[in-house]
């Protein structure tokens, strides 16, 4: 850490998660290195850089994307991605003439190895009604205006089965590496509510 860093005040959110951490800790209801690991589980091995990883390696190697299309669980595995959450992972992608988006209409089934941490939207029941209902409209107010041609197909993630989107890939990125091209990939466009 910066040394710039230790004269900044702590925001009243960090000091409040110190003192339930210290507290729950103290009455050994958590051990803080587990609370640790746990952190940096999801900052280093869970998120949506796992996703990227994946659509970059689709939009550059044809056969991973055939099995990616065939059977998403297992080529995501291929790349050493998997865990809870994440048993079973159904692909589907972005085209010319179709373009998809996931929900999960009942709570926020979400496939966190792929995706990290769901955001705050994907839960709120506003979004899972919507999308549903009016896919074309929740994704403008996204900033995504889908032609009238394009299809809009809308994926109901479940305990059972969770859906990633394989986004169209950007015109002029033929030829980056993947990389390059991981950079690129949003969780939002793996949702279905961008573009990449």
């Amino acid at each position: 850490m910066a040394s710039h860093k230790h004269n900044e005040p702590e925001s009243d959110m960090a000091l409040r998660v110190k003192a339930i951490e210290q507290l729950l800790s103290e009455k050994g209801l958590v051990d803080p290195t587990g609370i640790d690991r746990l952190i940096e589980l999801y900052e280093t091995r869970v998120g949506p850089h796992n996703g990227a990883r994946v659509v970059a390696k689709a939009w550059t190697d044809p056969d991973y994307r055939a099995r990616l299309l065939e059977n998403g669980t297992d080529a995501i595995a291929e790349l050493d991605v998997s865990g809870i959450q994440g048993e079973n992972m159904v692909v589907v992608e972005n085209t010319q003439n179709v373009h998809n988006v996931v929900v999960c209409t009942l709570c926020s089934c979400y496939p966190w190895p792929v995706l990290g941490l769901p955001p705050r939207w994907y839960k709120s029941p506003p979004y899972r009604s919507r999308v549903v209902r009016e896919p074309r409209t929740v994704l403008e107010e996204f900033g995504v205006e889908v032609p009238s041609d394009v299809e809009v197909r809308v994926w109901d993630s479940s305990a059972e089965i969770r859906y990633m989107v394989l986004p169209s890939q950007p015109e002029g990125s033929k030829g980056k590496s993947e990389e390059e091209l991981a950079e690129m990939v949003t969780r939002d466009g793996m949702i279905g509510v961008a573009t990449v």
